[in-house]
C-alpha cells in the first residue's frame, strides 16, 4: 500500500500543489510558536520537552488516526496516508522558484534570476555572477528535493512497513521544520527560541536526517556518475572527518552536495550568501537549504564551473532517483503481498 500511497500523493501534488501560505502549513507554524512560547524556559531539558511536544505529538496523532481509520476501513486508512503525504511530500512546494530562475537564466535575464533567488532564500544576491547563481540554485534545490521527497520517502517507508502508517513522514518533516523555524525566529525581532532549544532542535534534526542523507547520496551515485559521486563523497569525508567539530546537520548536507557534485560533474561549495531577512519574513513549511551566514566560506568540490545546463542535469538526476525509489517501493510492496 505504501507504493500506491506515494504514487497517488505525487500525482495529486503535481496536478494541484499546495499554495504558499496555505492553512495547513500556517497551522504548523502556529503550533511551533505555541510550543516555543509555552515550553521553552531556556534549559536543555526544557528544550527536549519542547521538541518532543512539537515533533512527536503530531506524529503520534497521525498514527492514532491511522489506526482508528484502519479499524473502520482499509480505504480510509489509505486515503489518510495519501493526505499526509500530500502535505509533507512533493516537488511543487519549492520547485516554482527553481523553474522561474532557470527560465530567467535561459533568457539571459540575470537580474530577474538574482531577484528570484533573493526572494526564495531571503538573501542578498545582488552581486552574484551567473555561475554563482547557478551554483546556489543547484545547492538549494538538491537539499530541498532531499528534504521534501527522499527523506520523507525514507522515513515513511520504514515506519509504514512496521505498521505505523504515515507517522514517519510527519516525524521527518516536523523535525526539519522546527529546527529551521526556531533558528529563523531567533534572528528576527521579538521573542524567539532560546539557544538551548535551537541546539536541541538542530541536534535532533541531524540525528533524524543521518541515514536519509546518506541513502539520498547513494541514490544520486547510482543514477548518476557512480565512481565520481563516491569519490567526491570520500573526499568530503577526508576533509571533514566524523570527529570534526562540524554539526551533524551540516555534515548531512555536505555529503549530499558532494555526491551531487560528483554525479553530474559540477563544482559546488564556496562562499555562502549573506542573509537579508526582513523583519516580517515568515518561513513556510517548505524545505530550507544552506544556512546563509556572513563570512561563511566552505571548501569547493572538484568539477566543472556551474552552467545553466547543469540545472537540467540536476533535474534529470532527481527524477531518476525518484524512479529508483518508486521501483524499490514497488518491489517491497509486491514482496509483502506475495509473502
Amino acid at each position: 500500500m505504501s507504493f500506491f500511497a506515494v504514487l497517488f500523493a505525487l500525482i495529486i501534488e503535481q496536478a494541484r500543489p499546495l499554495a504558499r501560505g496555505n492553512w495547513v502549513h500556517a497551522g504548523f507554524r502556529r503550533w511551533a510558536r505555541w510550543v516555543n512560547r509555552n515550553l521553552d524556559a531556556g534549559k536543555p531539558h526544557h528544550g527536549w520537552l519542547a521538541w518532543t511536544v512539537a515533533v512527536l505529538v503530531p506524529a503520534l496523532v497521525t498514527l492514532l488516526i491511522h489506526w482508528l481509520l484502519w479499524r473502520v476501513s482499509v480505504l480510509l486508512a489509505f486515503a489518510w496516508s495519501v493526505a499526509i503525504l500530500y502535505i509533507t511530500l512533493g516537488f511543487r512546494q519549492f520547485s516554482h522558484y527553481f523553474t522561474d530562475i532557470r527560465d530567467a537564466l535561459d533568457d539571459g535575464d540575470e537580474a530577474t534570476a538574482r531577484e528570484l533567488l533573493a526572494q526564495w532564500r531571503q538573501v542578498d544576491a545582488s552581486e552574484l555572477p551567473r555561475s554563482e547563481i547557478v551554483r546556489h540554485v543547484i545547492e538549494y534545490s538538491v537539499l530541498a528535493a532531499h528534504r521534501h521527497v527522499f527523506g520523507v520517502l525514507g522515513w515513511f517507508s520504514v515506519l509504514a512497513a512496521l505498521g505505523l502508517g504515515p507517522a514517519g513522514a510527519v516525524l521527518y518533516r516536523m523535525s526539519e521544520f522546527v529546527s529551521r523555524y526556531w533558528g529563523h525566529t531567533s534572528k528576527s525581532p521579538g521573542e524567539g527560541a532560546s539557544p538551548a532549544l535551537q541546539l536541541v532542535a538542530t541536534r535532533a534534526w541531524g540525528a533524524i536526517d543521518f541515514v536519509p542523507a546518506r541513502v539520498t547520496s547513494l541514490g544520486f551515485a547510482v543514477v548518476g556518475s557512480f565512481e565520481d559521486a563516491i569519490d567526491a563523497w570520500r573526499n568530503y569525508n577526508q576533509r571533514f572527518p566524523a570527529n570534526a567539530p562540524a554539526a551533524a546537520e551540516n555534515r548531512n548536507d555536505g555529503i549530499i552536495l558532494a555526491a551531487t557534485s560528483g554525479a553530474v560533474n559540477v563544482r559546488l561549495g564556496g562562499e555562502a550568501l549573506k542573509a537579508a531577512l526582513a523583519p516580517d519574513a515568515s518561513p513556510g513549511f517548505e524545505a530550507g537549504g544552506l544556512d546563509a551566514e556572513d563570512g561563511t566560506v566552505t571548501v569547493s568540490t572538484p568539477g566543472r564551473e556551474p552552467e545553466v545546463a547543469h540545472l537540467r542535469s540536476v533535474v534529470g538526476l532527481v527524477w531518476r532517483s525518484v524512479v529508483l525509489w518508486m521501483v524499490l517501493l514497488a518491489l517491497l510492496t509486491l514482496a509483502r503481498l506475495l509473502g
